[in-house]
């Protein structure tokens, strides 16, 4: 598999490995988001100056008002998360004067 489809499936091993704790394989409830969190983005914890994001970002992945995590609604931390992570790494990049392929 090329790059891009390993990060596919680890993406859906990840969620699926935290959301088969509990009756309902197809979607995290709060304390398996919070575990994957708290095991998966343990640098991104670091650098949170404020501890209510956490929370605040739990509250607003679920779109539905279901009280659960489905998979498109993880895949909206993980885009934020990337959209983020890829600015920085853009900046860093200049710096360096580099092209990353």
């Amino acid at each position: 598999m090329t790059d891009l489809e390993n990060c596919m499936e680890s993406l859906i091993k990840i969620f699926h490995c935290y959301a088969d704790e509990d009756k309902d394989k197809t979607t995290l409830s709060k304390k398996e988001l919070t575990k994957l969190i708290e095991k998966e983005l343990p640098t991104f914890l670091k650098t949170q100056k404020n501890p209510k994001v956490v929370d605040e970002i739990k509250k607003d992945l679920d779109q539905n008002g279901d009280d659960k995590v489905d998979f498109q609604e993880f895949l909206s931390l993980v885009t934020g998360l990337s959209i983020a992570c890829e600015k920085c790494f853009m900046l860093l990049e200049q710096k360096k004067g580099k092209k990353c392929c």
